[in-house]
């Protein structure tokens, strides 16, 4: 645990004070520390659907009102350690917002269970592209590391998530804060409702008005009735104007062997 607070106090001196990074909904999920098991891949299909987003276009972006995001993420499990995830960002919109809209690519390594390790940890780089109508900017990096445990019935997640512009509007300027977390309740093997928040804050060590933050709330239940699939939905409520009011969530499973 000591060389994680390391980690993350390092990294915060590295960061300015910024804006709140851009919101763009095509994978909503706080990852857990567990990668996919060797020589199986999971296909996952994430539809996320925005009831109440903005109604104009800002920076040459399209509005997100009444907007279906799909994306198709594909990971490799390569190791007990060591997987690779590949992301396909879609949109599904009136006046001219359905389109391709750009990939990523994600590596992700964690901690050995032969570590013995308190808690679970694994760290996912994600960086790609996406285009401008979209996004304020094209080419971006995630770097997120990821904290879970697992006490009884109950199940803790935290990602305290750094994200960078490489290119576009926000390049100039450093890292943002983007915490990640959920809490979950094992009702039986099947059932787990939970919460999930996710904020985008700015500075690690100076955040802005709260008005100016992204600040959502979850309401999710994860189902796990099949051996292969996965499923988990929700609805997401904001309690900032930076950040989209409704957005219902969906994501769906299925493990290649």
């Amino acid at each position: 645990m000591k060389k994680i607070l390391f980690f993350l106090l390092t990294l915060g001196y590295l960061i300015n004070p910024q804006e709140a990074f851009p919101q763009d909904n095509y994978e909503i999920q706080v990852y857990g520390s567990e990668t996919v098991t060797p020589r199986v891949t999971m296909v996952e299909l994430h539809s996320n659907y925005t009831t109440d987003g903005s109604t104009t276009e800002e920076n040459g972006v399209f509005p997100t009102h009444h907007i279906v995001h799909e994306t198709i993420e594909i990971t490799h499990g390569f190791t007990n350690w060591f997987e690779v995830g590949f992301y396909l960002f879609n949109a599904i919109g009136n006046e001219g917002r359905t389109n391709y809209v750009g990939s990523h690519i994600r590596p992700r390594v964690r901690v050995p269970d032969s570590w013995h390790w308190p808690v679970g940890v694994s760290l996912s780089l994600e960086g790609g592209y996406q285009k401008l109508q979209y996004s304020e900017d094209d080419w971006t990096l995630e770097i997120r590391p990821i904290i879970d445990k697992t006490l009884g019935k109950w199940y803790v997640a935290f990602n305290p998530t750094f994200d960078k512009s490489l290119h576009g509007l926000n390049s100039g300027k450093g890292y943002v804060f983007s915490p990640n977390l959920k809490g979950s309740y094992n009702v039986n093997s099947i059932w787990a409702p939970g919460l999930e928040y996710y904020g985008s804050v700015g500075g690690l060590f100076n955040f802005l008005p709260f008005q100016q933050q992204q600040q959502q709330l979850f309401a999710v239940i994860d189902i796990n009735a099949w051996a292969n699939w996965e499923l988990n939905f929700g609805y997401g409520h904001a309690f900032t104007n930076a950040a989209d009011n409704g957005i219902i969530k969906v994501i769906l499973g299925y493990r290649f062997k």
